[in-house]
């Protein structure tokens, strides 16, 4: 990963992954595409860890986007489909994850945090798709229309201003905010409240939410089923149930 991503476990399971460019915004140069992928492997192969937290270093930046200079020098036209690592896009994981946004998040940024299951926004953090401003495009924002309504998602893309971490917990982009300086702390929390439940069953609440994205109710709602069998069939099926029945707190086993 070098140095410009971190990667970190706490001892309840939870990867913390730090963008750690704060001279630089954060912004996605190679050095930072490169660690980010590294690290998204990392996670994905650490049965130590069972959700992630992305965030930025510093309280200003989140991420500001790719790295123009570079696409100056390069002559970067269209962009290739893997250049930036999107989680669950070009980035295959298997487990959740939260994006903690302690400051901008601009462009790329927006797109990296867009990826993540969950968000987290400081107070004082902003959203923009500022790509209009600068001639380049974003087609990686599409599956907004399955976020916020469409009249807003229009505007931020046709305008390329910024909006903030109040309005966007408004329109749902956001699912909790924190004050400056805590966004990791309720970030770590959120992920927290995630692990509590079996794992299967959170695998694959998540998978039936994506899958309901991409297909129509009818197919969606079988999907869904097939996807919780496995969970439905699990030990961990039998312990819930009983746990409760005890008045007792659950002991996952993941089968």
């Amino acid at each position: 990963m070098g140095d410009a991503v971190r990667y970190d476990v706490t001892g309840d399971g939870i990867a913390i992954l730090t963008i750690d460019r704060p001279e630089q915004r954060n912004a996605l140069a190679k050095e930072v595409r490169d660690g980010l992928r590294a690290a998204w492997a990392r996670f994905d192969a650490d049965n130590s860890a069972r959700i992630a937290i992305l965030t930025g270093a510093g309280e200003k930046a989140f991420c500001a986007g790719g790295d123009l200079k570079e696409m100056v020098e390069t002559g970067l036209k269209t962009p290739p489909r893997d250049m930036f690592p999107v989680p669950y896009e070009n980035i295959a994981l298997s487990k959740p994850t939260i994006a903690a946004v302690n400051g901008v998040a601009f462009a790329g940024g927006w797109m990296i945090a867009q990826g993540c299951d969950l968000c987290v926004a400081s107070t004082e953090a902003k959203f923009a798709i500022t790509e209009v401003k600068v001639g380049r495009g974003s087609p990686w924002s599409t599956p907004l229309i399955h976020m916020i309504p469409q009249r807003i998602y229009m505007e931020i893309v046709l305008t390329g201003k910024p909006i903030s971490a109040q309005r966007a917990y408004e329109i749902g982009l956001v699912n909790r905010l924190a004050e400056p300086g805590k966004t990791l702390d309720v970030a770590l929390e959120l992920a927290r409240e995630v692990i509590e439940g079996a794992p299967l069953s959170v695998d694959a609440a998540r998978r039936t939410v994506m899958l309901a994205t991409e297909m129509g109710r009818s197919a969606a709602l079988d999907a869904g089923y097939a996807a919780h069998e496995t969970a439905y069939n699990s030990d961990d099926a039998q312990e819930g149930p009983r746990a409760f029945s005890e008045k007792r707190k659950p002991v996952w086993k993941g089968r």
